[in-house]
């Protein structure tokens, strides 16, 4: 699919559907590719004398594929979260090819950033004419909506440590609860794992435009803008390694609590043991055949026999209260 938006005293107006024209109409400054056929591909190639990359291509995974210069002509590739608040969010490759007089964006999924800023571009700003100021645009756009899966990840996290570390009864935690926990807590380190290696691939897209051109034709605000982004992106990868290290020590405190659990039925059964290996020792005794025991003619040998048992199981029990054992 090709969107096609124009440059307007406002913002980005988006052309209507009508295919691939032969030529590329008048004042577009953005060119959006979405899963484009081979038909697509080469009508943008065509119009702007440039190499639409493969979605093989795009998946490349080193640095000199991703970011070069071609005639003139910048070719960005980075990763953005998809999904990201799915059980488990994914990641994509998407491409900005940066021309003089447009933008174009080669993507294979639709990012949650990506339709918030459609939605807006009628409202950009007279800036939005120019296809660096619209690349700078779309990177914030995919920097805000990084640091809005962090902070739900990170409230997410709080919520956890909570249910972990403020326990308002001694009951034992169910097998089920703790399953669920440990499920929570997975989701929470994927999306900060997602999350850094999109920042990685972005923060190097700033970087490489920032070094891209010559000082002299960049503006003060893409110059500012740049520097914000980078600013952000790198702050926010540190963020995901502060996340990272919650969830790993929310992990080892969950799995400290299961194996306390564990070690609570253990001693609950050693115990119960402990306090029944006195009676059934006198129970053994009293259950041997032999032919000549005297007291088993004695009336009142049955019930002293029953006391001496009871008095046997209940010494343990009191002795492994005083210690604190139960």
């Amino acid at each position: 699919m090709i969107r096609l938006y124009k440059g307007t005293q406002t913002g980005l107006d988006r052309l209507g559907d009508a295919g691939a024209p032969a030529e590329l109409p008048a004042g577009v400054s953005w060119i959006d590719l979405f899963a484009p056929t081979a038909e697509e591909s080469d009508a943008v190639s065509g119009w702007l004398n440039i190499e639409i990359p493969s979605r093989e291509e795009m998946q490349a995974i080193e640095v000199s594929s991703r970011l070069y210069e071609e005639n003139g002509v910048l070719y960005m590739t980075f990763m953005s979260m998809v999904n990201a608040e799915a059980e488990y969010p994914a990641t994509t490759d998407i491409a900005f090819i940066l021309t003089p007089s447009a933008i174009v964006t080669v993507r294979h999924a639709e990012p949650k950033w990506m339709t918030q800023f459609m939605q807006r571009c009628p409202k950009l700003g007279a800036s939005a004419t120019k296809p660096v100021l619209i690349a700078v645009a779309l990177l914030e756009a995919v920097i805000d909506r990084v640091a809005d899966v962090l902070e739900k990840s990170s409230l997410e996290a709080d919520a956890i440590s909570r249910s972990i570390f403020e326990r308002h009864n001694t009951r034992p935690i169910s097998s089920d609860v703790l399953r669920e926990r440990v499920a929570r807590i997975s989701r929470v380190a994927v999306r900060a794992a997602k999350a850094r290696e999109s920042l990685v691939t972005i923060s190097r897209v700033v970087s490489f435009l920032t070094a891209s051109g010559s000082e002299e034709k960049k503006s003060r605000e893409l110059k500012a803008r740049l520097a914000a982004a980078d600013t952000d992106a790198e702050q926010l990868a540190n963020y995901t390694g502060y996340l990272s290290d919650k969830t790993v020590f929310l992990l080892d405190a969950t799995v400290s609590l299961i194996n306390i659990e564990q070690n609570n039925i253990i001693k609950i059964f050693s115990i119960a043991a402990t306090t029944l290996m006195p009676p059934t020792v006198i129970a053994s005794i009293y259950g041997m055949n032999f032919h000549h025991m005297p007291e088993l003619d004695v009336p009142w040998a049955y019930p002293a026999v029953l006391l001496a048992m009871l008095v046997s199981a209940i010494i343990p029990y009191i002795f492994f209260r005083i210690k604190g054992w139960l």
